[in-house]
Parts: C-alpha cells; structure tokens; sequence
C-alpha cells in the first residue's frame, strides 16, 4: 500500500459529515461511530433554531450515540449582537466545542450581518469557549461575491478563524489549482476540503449550479455522460475525485488535515463508502 494510500485512509477515517436538520434525520445517524464529526447546516428558510434544536437532541442521546458537534452559525440569519449573544450561550451549555461561521445563502440578512467575517468579529468580542472556529472558502467562486473579495475576506477571516472547509468541488485540478493560490496569498488555514457524498447525480447538479458550482459540473457530466444519461445512472461517488487529490496530501505547503463530507443526509450510504474507502487505501 502506498504512502499516499495510507494518508488518504487516515483522513477518510476522520472525516467530517455534513447533515441538513430534519425531523428524522438523527434516527439515520445511528449508523455513524460515536464521537465521530458531526457538521449541522444553517438553512437560510428556517434560520439557526432547527441547527441549535438538533444540538440538544443529539446532546440528550446516551453516551453510547454521543458524536463531536459542529454546528453552523451563518452570518445572514442572524438578526443582531444580542441574537448571537444568546446563540453563543446556547452553544456553550450544549458543550460545543466546535463551531463552521459561513455567510450563508439568504438572499437578504436577517439584521445587522451581510457577511461571516462581520459575524466573527463579534463572536470574538463577546468571548468564546470554542477550541476550533471554522470558515466557508469557495475554489470555484460565490454567486454574490467576486473572487478578489473572497479572496480578501478569507485572508482578514484568519485572525477569528482556525480552519477552513472548501465548498462542494467535482474537479481536483481546480481545487488544487485553487489551494495553491490561496497559499501564494498568504491564506494558511488548514483546508479541510468538501467532497460531495453519495448522491443521485440530477440532485447533486442542481445543487452545484445552486451554490456557483459552475467549471467542475461539467467534469460531472463528462463522468456519467449526457444528461439523459444520467436520470438513469448510478448514484454519484466521489472516487475520481479523491484519486485526482491522492498526490497532493502530504504536500506540507497545502496543509489538508482531512475532508468534509456533504451527506445531502443520504447517511447510511455517504458512511458506507466512506468505510470502504478507508479499508480499501488502508489495505485492510
């Protein structure tokens, strides 16, 4: 088994997932490890209760079923300093430890935040117990941001923040290309970087073209063939994407710690292929 190999099964076996709260989506998550990394969205429809509410659910659950929470706090649900005021207090009591801070995909703010790193300024001064504070990147562009001014928000985001998690990617030249970049602009924060899980492809395309996904949709296509093709084809998996990637994870100067997985809360599969994918480079 190759050095390469290996490193991607040790960060597989870290890897976070990423779920979207529902009414019936901590039933699925009996079939994640305990203390596994657990990322909950922030919908820009519902606002930041559904996520808090899912972090007392899980938080109640035996200790058996107790996973690490990272809970989202998008910027533009959130109506004032107040507001955060209590979302951090409610945060605290739960005992989390981690928290992701993006901007978040309303369309207009809630209050007084328009972006994540307004957001996080606060957050640092009211004060924090959280040991990790997370930050969106976006490799391939932000529909209602320039890539100039991604570029510098990221780069002032360093000071609040100690990760980054990229957004969802098909493509591993662009996001390599990208990572390299961001490093030759001074951005230091370790990349945790978004892959998408198992999921129908039609889905997983509108979703992308949703959120900016635009040059890596087409390497998607090109993966399953013609559209018409691909409302008949096998659910997507991220293979080809993970082996475009292999080479670069020990490269010191990108610095990836490991990968953020986007359910899309298809659980049981997403963890499936994550756990064969692991034994496979690992050569268990």
């Amino acid at each position: 088994m190759s050095s390469n190999g290996l490193r991607l099964a040790g960060l597989m076996e870290q890897a976070y997932l990423e779920v979207i709260p529902t009414r019936t989506i901590v039933d699925r998550l009996v079939h994640l490890p305990q203390h596994s990394y657990l990322s909950i969205t922030c919908s820009p429809a519902t606002g930041v209760g559904p996520t808090l509410d899912m972090v007392d659910e899980l938080r109640a659950l035996p200790e058996e079923r107790q996973l690490k929470l990272v809970p989202h706090v998008a910027a533009r649900v959130v109506r004032d300093k107040g507001h955060l005021r209590e979302i951090l207090a409610r945060l605290d009591e739960a005992g989390v430890e981690s928290v992701f801070v993006p901007g978040g995909d309303a369309t207009e703010p809630a209050g007084d935040y328009d972006c994540s790193l307004d957001l996080l300024r606060d957050i640092a001064d009211i004060g924090h117990r959280f040991e990790d504070v997370g930050v969106a990147a976006h490799p391939e562009g932000h529909p209602l941001v320039d890539d100039a001014e991604l570029l510098r928000l990221l780069r002032e985001k360093q000071q609040y923040a100690n990760y980054l998690v990229t957004q969802m990617c098909f493509d591993s030249t662009v996001l390599v290309s990208w990572l390299k970049t961001i490093r030759e602009c001074g951005v230091t924060l370790p990349a945790w970087l978004g892959l998408p899980g198992v999921a129908e492809i039609p889905r997983l395309i509108s979703l992308s073209l949703k959120i900016g996904v635009g040059q890596s949709v087409k390497v998607l296509k090109k993966q399953r063939g013609l559209v018409r093709k691909m409302l008949t084809a096998k659910p997507y998996q991220p293979d080809d994407l993970l082996a475009g990637l292999m080479p670069y994870l020990d490269d010191p100067e990108l610095n990836i710690p490991g990968f953020h997985l986007f359910s899309f809360n298809n659980v049981e599969k997403t963890e499936h292929w994550r756990v064969n994918t692991m034994k496979k480079y690992s050569g268990v």
